[in-house]
């Protein structure tokens, strides 16, 4: 395990940067708030079509990898949702932090999957985030308003992770291949999004708010960080996924929830500062689940 921590000590590293950084008076929230919105809307969607457009994987390829990763998720929601039964809890608290059991760092995802795979495992990856961006993101929203619904369809549409994928997927379904002078600047966009994408999620880390609900924010993280993970390795064992295909998805099942939890908390009237709690110290764990799960799936 010690290797495979050491392994992705580069990544967290960033993270623990953008943890500092963020502190400076020159790079304060401000900053980093745009720098989230360029990674989110142009450098990973760039990284996500370049290697999805490329050949690494495609949804016949993945078949099995696309229902097991979509039975985890859905498994997760389930035991998350299961919190709602807890007659002393916050529903508000409930309803907020709910989302944070089954949502995933998609930055965090690729990075990693990048350092033990490369292009192939961030290509399967990419199929993965496909699926579990509609999938999370309704089961979220449902859990804090019934009634945006509507609202929530309109956003998958455009959102632009979803649309990189399903464009990349798309061209290598045809058979095209990207223009030569267009394959470098994707190349150099993907390679800038994992550092920054990293330093984003150490700029937003928030522990303000933690304390409310603490034991059912636990159960949360639990899910995410133990039970996916282990649910995960069963999943891969009964789809008979080829190695590489088996790693990603424990890998996947293993990561921090997403940072974008407290954006949507705090846009639909939830707990926000219960949630960004929760994210931070799911970030926290991440460094402990990701490497120890690798080790795990290590041959």
């Amino acid at each position: 395990m010690l290797h495979d921590a050491l392994l992705l000590l580069p990544d967290f590293t960033l993270i623990a940067l953008g943890l500092v950084l963020v502190r400076l008076p020159t790079l304060n929230r401000s900053v980093w708030d745009g720098v989230e919105r360029l990674v989110y809307f142009v450098l990973f969607p760039a990284l996500l079509f370049s290697t999805t457009s490329r050949g690494h994987a495609s949804l016949s390829d993945t078949r099995d990898l696309v229902m097991a990763g979509a039975a985890m998720l859905l498994i997760g929601i389930a035991l998350a949702y299961a919190a709602f039964w807890a007659r002393k809890a916050d529903r508000r608290c409930v309803a907020s932090g709910v989302q944070t059991a089954f949502r995933f760092n998609s930055y965090i995802a690729l990075a990693v999957a990048d350092r033990v795979g490369g292009a192939p495992a961030v290509s399967l990856v990419a199929v993965l985030i496909a699926v579990g961006v509609p999938l999370c993101n309704l089961a979220a929203v449902w859990a804090l308003a019934q009634h945006a619904q509507s609202n929530v369809w309109r956003e998958l549409l455009r959102n632009p992770l979803l649309i990189a994928t399903v464009a990349g997927l798309t061209v290598h379904a045809l058979g095209w291949s990207l223009p030569e002078p267009v394959v470098p600047v994707l190349d150099r966009l993907g390679q800038a999004s994992i550092a920054l994408g990293l330093m984003t999620v150490g700029a937003g880390l928030q522990w303000r708010g933690l304390h409310r609900e603490l034991p059912v924010g636990l159960w949360f993280l639990s899910i995410r960080h133990l039970l996916l993970p282990l649910v995960a390795m069963a999943l891969a064992w009964g789809f008979a996924l080829p190695p590489l295909q088996a790693l990603v998805l424990v890998l996947f099942a293993a990561m921090p929830t997403a940072s974008s939890a407290y954006v949507l908390a705090a846009r639909m009237g939830g707990d926000g500062p219960y949630v960004a709690g929760l994210v931070s110290l799911s970030t926290v764990l991440g460094a402990v689940s990701v490497p120890l799960f690798l080790a795990l799936m290590r041959p």
